[in-house]
This record gives C-alpha cells, sequence and structure tokens, in this order.
C-alpha cells in the first residue's frame, strides 16, 4: 500500500473517466448548455437543479455555475496571500467567496482581494490540533471526523450503528466548542456492492479517472475496489491499493481504449480539463454506475471516516447522492475533476481527493 503523502496537490491536465467497463469506447461528447460555459448540458440541468432547490433563482443558479471557478481562485489568492494568519475559506450559498481571518489587519486584507473576511474565533493550527487528538483516540466505526469552516469548528458525525463512543464524547467535551457532535441515521460504509458478478470477483463498482504512465494506460480508483477484485472483466488486473488510511487505488487498462471524459450515462459525456481541490460549499456532480448523474454541494473537507474496516483520512464530504457500486465513480465540478467515490452514510457521501491520488501513483491523467 502506498503512503497518504499528506496535503492535497493541485494537478492541471485532461481527465478521462470510464464509469464502468462496458462504458469504454462508447463516449459521445456532449454539447455545453447556453450560458455556463464548460459544462456539458445535461451537467449544468443537474446543478442548475441542485442550486435552486437551496433557494436561487435559475439565473443565480447559471451565473454562479459560471462563475466558481474564478471565485476559487479568489478564494485561493486571499488563502495564499495571508499564510498562517487564515483560518480556512468557503463558499456562501449564493457562492459570495469567503476567507477567516483571526484579527481585523488580516480582514483588510482579504477585503482587498474581493474575497470576504470573517473574523472567527480559533485558528487552522487549533483546530488541526483538536482533529488530532480526536483522530489519536481508537477509532470508533461508523463515526466521521472532520473540519466545518463555515462555522469554525471541528465536527464529529456519530451514526447510529457505531457502538463504544464513551470515550470519543469524553474527549468532544475536553475540547468545548472547538467541537460540535452530531447524529445521523444509519451506518458508514464504501459505496461497494457485494454480490454482482464480475470476473475474477465478487464485486461492481464504478471506474474512475484513465491515467498513464510510461505508455501503459491505467484507472485511477478506489483502493477498497481495486483490494477487492484481482481482474476487471474487459479491462485488467488491478496493480495497486491504498485501503485503509486512503482510498483509492490503480487498475491496469489493457482494453486499448481510454476515453478522455466522464459518462453521462445517456450516450453523451462531460469534458473534464483539470483537477482540483474542494472547497467547502462548492458545487458539484458526481458520475457512479448505480445513482448516475447527481449533483449538490462539498460540506466538508479534511474529513476522516471511520468504516468498519478502518479509518480513511483527507476525505471531502458532500451532498450528492451516491449508493452501493458508485465506488470509484468520478466528482467533478463543470471541467474540473475533484474526487474518487470512497462512501456514504447519515445522508452523505465521502470522496479521495483525486489530486492525491495522482501524486501517489506519479501517473498523468489522458
Amino acid at each position: 500500500m502506498k503512503p497518504n503523502p499528506g496535503r492535497r496537490k493541485t494537478a492541471r491536465s485532461t481527465i478521462a473517466l470510464l464509469a464502468g467497463a462496458t462504458a469504454i469506447g462508447f463516449l459521445t461528447p456532449a454539447t455545453a448548455a447556453a450560458g455556463v460555459d464548460g459544462y456539458a448540458a445535461e451537467v449544468a440541468d443537474a446543478a442548475i437543479a441542485s442550486v435552486t432547490a437551496k433557494g436561487l433563482t435559475e439565473a443565480q443558479a447559471k451565473q454562479l455555475l459560471k462563475t466558481q471557478e474564478a471565485r476559487a481562485n479568489t478564494l485561493n489568492t486571499a488563502l495564499g496571500a495571508l499564510g498562517d494568519r487564515q483560518a480556512g475559506g468557503y463558499f456562501e450559498t449564493d457562492g459570495t467567496p469567503v476567507v477567516n481571518v483571526l484579527d481585523q489587519a488580516a480582514a483588510a486584507q482579504v477585503s482587498a482581494t474581493g474575497a470576504v473576511a470573517k473574523v472567527v474565533k480559533y485558528s487552522l493550527s487549533q483546530l488541526e490540533a483538536a482533529q488530532s487528538k480526536l483522530e489519536a483516540l481508537p477509532a470508533v466505526a461508523h463515526t466521521s471526523i472532520g473540519k466545518d469552516t463555515k462555522t469554525n469548528q471541528i465536527v464529529v458525525t456519530i451514526a447510529d450503528a457505531a457502538q463504544g463512543t464513551g470515550a470519543l464524547l469524553s474527549a468532544v467535551g475536553a475540547l468545548g466548542d472547538q467541537v460540535r457532535v452530531q447524529h445521523v441515521a444509519g451506518e458508514m460504509t464504501p459505496a461497494i456492492l457485494n454480490g454482482e458478478a464480475i470476473t475474477g470477483g465478487g464485486s461492481r463498482c464504478s471506474a474512475g479517472f484513465n491515467t498513464n504512465k510510461g505508455g501503459q494506460n491505467y484507472i485511477v480508483d478506489a483502493g477498497h475496489c481495486t483490494g477487492a477484485v484481482a481482474n476487471w472483466d474487459g479491462i485488467g488486473p488491478s496493480v495497486e491499493a491504498s485501503f485503509p488510511g486512503n482510498d483509492y487505488g490503480l487498475i491496469q487498462n489493457n482494453s486499448g481504449d481510454a476515453p478522455g471524459a466522464v459518462t453521462l450515462w445517456n450516450g453523451s459525456t462531460q469534458a473534464i480539463t483539470s483537477a482540483g481541490n474542494a472547497t467547502q460549499g462548492q458545487e458539484i456532480c458526481k458520475s457512479g454506475s448505480t445513482t448516475h448523474l447527481t449533483c449538490g454541494s462539498v460540506t466538508g473537507t479534511d474529513v476522516t471516516v471511520n468504516y468498519p474496516q478502518g479509518a480513511v483520512s483527507g476525505l471531502i464530504q458532500t451532498s450528492a447522492s451516491v449508493n452501493s457500486g458508485d465506488s470509484g465513480g468520478c466528482l467533478f465540478a463543470g471541467s474540473v475533476g475533484v474526487g474518487i467515490t470512497s462512501g456514504m452514510g447519515g445522508g452523505s457521501s465521502f470522496f479521495q481527493p483525486v489530486t492525491e491520488a495522482l501524486s501517489a501513483y506519479g501517473v498523468s491523467l489522458n
């Protein structure tokens, strides 16, 4: 298994997605929706529906999607200029980029970049220290620990299936209002579907990002998929798996085809031109072989999820719907690839950042 290489690194190149073995070689490009540059028509429609459900008009939703990448650049510029004087950033529901700061001097510097400053109580290092203390405890299955930048807190989520949470809750209490607890229904599990027929295994996943290295094509996928299945029908063998800890793996793609787009399950595709990191509040969509195209927003980053098989850290949490069999599928924001489907629980979905997987295996996106 590959070691966790640490914080995310942004990669910019073309991404290719296979949403399932049967999709290889049968993808037809879609045209962009009017007024939403970079979005395929189907993706724009789904994303607009997701945004308008939050109370924005269709015109406001289109404008939000159209300007999201530019606003992300504004946010990243402000965060980079402040260094350790910032406590993270996020997007408001209307798309406004917000940077958390600790004093008015930093706030004035943020305002000059075009982002909005919000003075908060805890620094990023304080929140990270609190998160590290909680993650150092014995892991409790069906729980997660992650940052909520909007509230300047660490959030501990406990699903109904969790047992033996006494020590965790005691530690949370000792950290005061740096941490809050939320309870959710059900359990937290990788989104793998057991028992479905697949050559060399008994599981079904969704194929992920096509990549290459040294003239050989590979698919970057979920590690809990590549660790469970030795050979994928019509594609090739699993050659790497990192799970738990991370949730990424590598499949050798011997199919002779590695299309450069995300399938939208109707014969059309979404072009992806770069890979990037997730921001809380960002509007995203995902493609998977069970729930197909679904959209939502990023609700958390740097989240540790305690699956029954073990903890996976650094995940992206979203409101986009996933279900068993979607594992390995692609998370994206318009033409920007963001993550690989990992799991689900309590009404949330969890994704492995794709930039980390690319760096871990030294592969380039096709």
